[in-house]
């Protein structure tokens, strides 16, 4: 059995079944990278759907010690009035903000919302809608919040700098909207669309932003799906496709490595260059579900029985 190392599933793998941390303990004693975060669905019962940032040292997914945290909005932790915008998440991301753990996650049932990491209280969230199908989500260095929106056709830059409910936007044009990923070295934030990677310039200010785009780079292939840093090299970024998955240098705006790997969902890699996927497997409750997520180099797979994982993210705060 391959063992994958994090200080914290070690101390998990000791613990007895009564003797498990506090909530929010193991997410402070993980060092930054060691854990995956999956938005894991359930179609029939939305309410229920969540985040959960698992140890993959843990070999049992299915075993309380596995678990580090767990979110989805409720009254008590600030979203009574975005529930109804909850129930098939699509993305999960860690950041710092002013010095503090913050996580940013976006639903495909409209909310996007950024909020305290472990703590889960509402920093900030809105209903981007249900009709526009939201992606993707970002946070930029200032606190404001983007949205990648696959039927809506758009990328929005929301001021959520300026308040909890802050529903001022910036928006961009971009059919099939499937990713956004800030770039802190070339300040820009690349944006990803069918076989177009665009990079978009922010202007104006924190309560009034704008975005103008940039020359995109063309992808090989179309149906562009998960955009997220290769960590082992802050000049790359990871694209899959429908039936792809590239390695895109920022500096020379090319394709630099492709693999053929059709489907995958989500990709991203850990700073020791492991990398982590998520693509549908027969027998889901969808067709774009699993309850499986795929690591490489080395390889490995941890199983969450009955979960309907739609991506797995490295619970890095990097950007590059």
């Amino acid at each position: 059995m391959i063992r994958l190392f994090s200080s914290i599933g070690l101390l998990a793998a000791l613990l007895t079944p009564t003797m498990q941390l506090p909530a929010g303990a193991a997410a402070h004693l993980a060092a930054d990278g060691d854990l995956i975060a999956v938005t894991d669905q359930n179609y029939d019962n939305l309410p229920a759907a969540r985040i959960r940032v698992m140890d993959p040292v843990v070999y049992d997914w299915n075993t309380a010690a596995a678990q580090t945290w767990s979110w989805s909005p409720t009254s008590a932790n600030g979203f009574s009035d975005l529930t109804s915008a909850w129930g098939l998440p699509s993305d999960a991301k860690l950041r710092l903000k002013s010095g503090s753990s913050v996580a940013l996650v976006a639903d495909s049932r409209g909310l996007a919302a950024l909020i305290s990491y472990p703590a889960g209280q509402r920093i900030w969230g809105v209903n981007v809608g249900a009709a526009n199908n939201p992606h993707s989500v970002e946070m930029l260095p200032n606190g404001n919040v983007a949205v990648a929106a696959s039927a809506g056709g758009f990328i929005r830059l929301y001021a959520a700098s300026q308040g909890s409910s802050t529903a001022t936007y910036a928006s961009y044009p971009l059919p099939d909207a499937h990713g956004v990923q800030w770039d802190p070295t070339n300040k820009v934030l690349w944006a990803l669309g069918g076989d177009q990677l665009v990079p978009l310039t922010v202007g104006g200010t924190a309560a009034a932003p704008t975005l103008s785009g940039g020359n995109p780079i063309t992808l090989p292939t179309a149906g562009g799906h998960d955009l997220t840093p290769v960590l082992t090299n802050s000049d790359r970024l990871w694209v899959s496709t429908g039936s792809k998955v590239y390695q895109v240098s920022k500096s020379s705006r090319t394709v630099v490595a492709t693999y053929d790997q059709a489907g995958i969902k989500s990709i991203s890699s850990k700073a020791n260059g492991q990398e982590v996927r998520t693509s549908p497997k027969s027998g889901c409750r969808t067709t774009w579900c699993t309850d499986t997520v795929s690591f490489a180099a080395p390889a490995a797979t941890r199983t969450l029985t009955g979960a309907q994982i739609y991506k797995a993210r490295v619970w890095s705060s990097r950007y590059e």
